[in-house]
């Protein structure tokens, strides 16, 4: 892969995007795939005539576009600036001709497609079958595991609570509902655009996965 830096330097280009600018739309053709350098993005597909379902989001050192790869090349979701970042995109047709000569990198994008498949059916898995409740929990967990959290259990990623709703797969009035009964039960604290998740998640996301 050392090799290879020379040439991707001579072919990737660096992007800045603002917050709710969008790096590529569901449905358009691909032209090539994004690392993300610095800050976050939403991955989000059209769910029904006027809602989104986030499947995930994306920080620093993420790969964004790639499932757009195939056959019929085209983008199957929207990639949306949660804040200002900055990206580096590679064209398709120099990341497919890597592909082709470069068997470590392609074993590690393979590893890298399979774990994200997995994530993404145990994923519809809780949105089947888990009550909204756990939903959130779940996600709060997932949220914190990738992006972190401080002492006081604040999660190292803002979101509107419209954007998290999209990401738990309810409607808005509903996560607000149940987010509130979660507070009362001391299990989180919403502060706007902030979210603390305290001890008390861990003993309910455990007996929510027992449960499913």
């Amino acid at each position: 892969m050392q090799a290879w830096l020379p040439a991707i330097d001579a072919h990737r280009q660096t992007g800045e995007y603002k917050k709710g600018e969008t790096l590529f739309r569901e449905g358009d053709p691909v032209q090539g795939i994004y690392f993300l350098h610095n800050g976050k993005a939403k991955v989000h597909s059209k769910w029904g005539e006027d809602k989104e379902l986030i499947m995930r989001f994306a920080g620093p050192g993420d790969i964004v576009g790639h499932r757009g790869l195939g056959r019929q090349p085209a983008y199957p979701v929207t990639a949306t600036a949660l804040e200002p970042l900055s990206a580096c995109f590679i064209p398709r047709p120099f990341f497919e001709a890597s592909l082709k000569v470069n068997p470590d990198f392609l074993y590690k994008l393979l590893l890298f497609y399979a774990e994200e498949l997995q994530d993404s059916e145990q994923r519809m898995r809780n949105l089947a079958h888990m009550p909204v409740k756990g939903r959130i929990v779940n996600a709060l967990q997932s949220l914190k595991n990738k992006f972190g959290a401080n002492e006081e259990g604040l999660l190292g990623i803002e979101l509107s609570r419209q954007d998290f709703a999209s990401y738990v797969g309810a409607s808005y009035e509903t996560v607000f509902r149940t987010m509130t009964e979660l507070a009362e039960e001391n299990i989180v604290q919403v502060n706007g655009r902030q979210m603390v998740i305290n001890q008390a998640a861990a003993v309910f996301f455990k007996q929510t996965e027992e449960g499913t």
